[in-house]
């Protein structure tokens, strides 16, 4: 059987010339152990490029990069804010609501579990440092493939802790956000000491909807429940091909 393709959205440069479509070879790496084979989606497509590419798709990765523009979810822009892409942001929410729809399994990583629940209507913590200074430190200075703190994982009638294989895993984190309101149909399932959300999925085994707000994919090389993340949302896509 051919393996499932995995579609996996990419970064844009901002206000450089010339502008450029870039994701972490992480990730790519991560898909293809897992068994998937990758396909970057930038929003450099034209919407007539990104539908026929939809109708090819298996699964999406949402992947992690600058802040979410803060009108997406109502409020004005925190000085905190960065790296802002309007048309990362279009493609992204788009793509998010496209596969709630047609139920494409979808995993979401940093910046994705964000975007993720703005699309469902929720709100985000714009800058954790500046907004709950009593946290954890999230922007991690060890080396990404660190583990820099420990996430409590609901285990008991969820997804990510059947996935995971564990109620406390050890997560590297790079996020100056966070979530802050549930979006519509979204439970939270994992939390960072202090409180920070680190874990989301759509209740229910009917479709594959799951967030983490740490980076797996930096972690697979030596860590099983990393690897065990990219390992679901490949075989979720691989018996929605079949």
């Amino acid at each position: 059987m051919v393996a499932p393709l995995i579609g996996i959205t990419t970064s844009v440069t901002i206000d450089t010339i010339p502008e450029r479509a870039y994701v972490n070879g992480a990730y790519i790496t991560a898909v293809q152990a897992a068994g998937g084979i990758p396909l970057l989606l930038t929003p450099h497509f034209t919407p007539e490029v990104q539908a026929a590419l939809w109708q090819r798709l298996d699964g999406l990765v949402l992947t992690g990069g600058g802040d979410i523009e803060p009108a997406r979810f109502g409020e004005a822009r925190h000085p905190a804010v960065a790296d802002v892409s309007p048309a990362r942001d279009e493609l992204e929410l788009g793509l998010t609501r496209r596969a709630l729809a047609d139920d494409v399994p979808l995993f979401a990583i940093c910046r994705g579990i964000q975007i993720l629940n703005v699309a469902l209507g929720g709100t985000l913590v714009q800058d954790i440092p500046g907004e709950w200074p009593d946290a954890l430190v999230h922007a991690q200075k060890a080396p990404r493939h660190e583990p820099t703190h420990a996430v409590k994982v609901m285990g008991e009638g969820t997804r990510l802790g059947r996935v995971l294989g564990a109620v406390e895993v050890e997560v590297n984190s790079m996020h100056h956000q966070a979530i802050r309101r549930l979006g519509d149909g979204l439970r939270e399932v994992a939390w960072a000491p202090d409180g920070v959300i680190e874990g989301v999925e759509m209740a229910g085994d009917a479709r594959f909807v799951l967030g983490v707000q740490w980076h797996p994919e930096e972690l697979v090389g030596h860590d099983q429940a990393a690897r065990n993340l990219f390992d679901a949302i490949v075989d979720a896509a691989r018996r929605r091909r079949r």
